[in-house]
């Protein structure tokens, strides 16, 4: 990675392709990255917040990584073709091994289950997800921390997808972390 460390620290600017981000609190640690929510630089005051991915190479006994930065990018333009909502992929640096995203406003669903509030147009939205992605051959990651509820629509905000497999499917394993008894604390 160019600049070694994978954590950012908050307050201190960094550079997505030469434009300034600073990092406002950490949004959470994933299998790819830290992410932070942060602001442009120079922005006028009211433009919306962002979300800057830091890339780690920290290891991961269950899963095996290729570059991890092109397959962000690789993974977000498939699931544009499939439909699935999601945030605007806004920049990626390479070199500083960042993106830069558009922040989508609200709890997760892991959030939702704990407290008991998934409900039937919420689970409808993720199966109407799931039916895109069989029918393109890709999984999704279902864990409900990848997912986020604005206005009462249903966004992956991780853009990681596989080769389709039954057994990491949203109807054999994601869909059971989506109930209150099953919900990550």
């Amino acid at each position: 990675m160019a600049e070694g460390c994978a954590v950012l620290e908050i307050g201190t600017a960094v550079a997505v392709n030469g434009v300034l981000y600073t990092p406002l609190r950490l949004l959470g640690k994933g299998k790819g990255g830290y992410s932070y929510r942060a602001a442009r630089n120079g922005a006028p005051e009211g433009e919306a917040p962002v979300v800057l991915k830091q890339i780690h190479h920290e290891p991961c006994d269950y899963y095996t990584f290729g570059n991890k930065i092109e397959a962000e990018r690789a993974d977000y333009s498939r699931l544009v073709r499939v439909g699935i909502a999601m945030p605007r992929l806004i920049d990626v640096d390479a070199a500083s091994e960042r993106i830069v995203k558009e922040f989508i406003d609200g709890p997760t669903a892991a959030e939702l289950a704990a407290a008991g509030r998934i409900d039937g147009g919420l689970l409808e939205q993720a199966r109407r997800m799931s039916r895109l992605c069989r029918a393109a051959g890709l999984n999704i990651d279902w864990y409900p921390t990848n997912f986020i509820v604005q206005d009462g629509v249903l966004y992956y905000i991780d853009y990681e997808c596989n080769e389709f497999k039954e057994e990491w499917s949203f109807e054999t394993w994601g869909g059971r972390y989506w109930t209150p008894s099953a919900a990550p604390a």
